[in-house]
């Protein structure tokens, strides 16, 4: 009998064996999927095409021209635009006199006044032969508001004219003096009644805050021997 039980547990323990051997194996449960962050890409606006640019606001280009405060001056450069009229748009320098030719209007002074008012001008004498016309006016190119410097400075030339500006401000606007430049030496040519005068600047003065009585107007030239 103790024979028996003994092969008995020996065919049991092969049996078991046999049964763990033909089990598959336990595979590891898969990683969850980790969340993906959220995209950084803008989402378009509505009526908004996707990589749509928009309008640069008038700090990042500078500021546009004032309408109701620029005054246009000779050899400046205007667009005006007469609603459906092509015919009667387009680009227009300012004259050296002052004055602009339109189609229909003529010959009319444009110096002096402001794009606002030039274009109730213009408006005022089409009602002639349209009705109702609308017109503007945009000025293109700011060629009268300029101061020229000359000598040595590290950019000879024009300068555009800014409100209040100073010759220090110009001269900085020019790149500073050069090297050689006399400081003590430097005066303003102005054209006034067809007359030139000389205008000493202290340049050293003006360093300390101490000239800020001199404005610049446009046409004046700045001397830097």
């Amino acid at each position: 009998m103790k024979h028996l039980y003994s092969k008995l547990s020996v065919m049991l323990i092969a049996i078991s064996a046999v049964g763990l051997a033909q089990a598959p194996p336990k595979t590891a449960a898969a990683p969850a999927p980790s969340a993906q962050p959220a995209s950084l890409s803008p989402v378009p606006t509505a009526g908004q095409p996707p990589n749509a640019v928009t309008a640069a606001s008038p700090a990042s280009t500078g500021g546009p021209i004032d309408p109701a405060r620029y005054v246009i001056g000779a050899e400046d450069s205007l667009q005006v635009t007469v609603w459906k009229e092509p015919t009667l748009s387009g680009t227009i320098p300012v004259r050296p006199d002052g004055m602009i030719s339109l189609v229909l209007v003529g010959d009319m002074r444009a110096a002096g006044l402001t794009p606002m008012a030039l274009s109730a001008d213009i408006s005022q004498r089409l009602k002639k032969y349209i009705q109702d016309p609308v017109v503007t006016v945009v000025v293109l190119g700011v060629n009268s508001q300029r101061i020229f410097t000359v000598g040595e400075v590290n950019h000879v030339g024009p300068v555009m004219l800014t409100p209040g500006m100073t010759p220090l401000q110009a001269i900085v606007s020019a790149g500073g003096l050069s090297q050689f430049a006399n400081s003590k030496r430097i005066y303003i040519l102005r054209t006034v009644a067809g007359k030139q005068e000389k205008i000493p600047f202290n340049y050293k003065q003006a360093l300390r805050g101490d000239n800020e009585g001199i404005l610049l107007i446009p046409g004046d030239t700045i001397v830097v021997p």
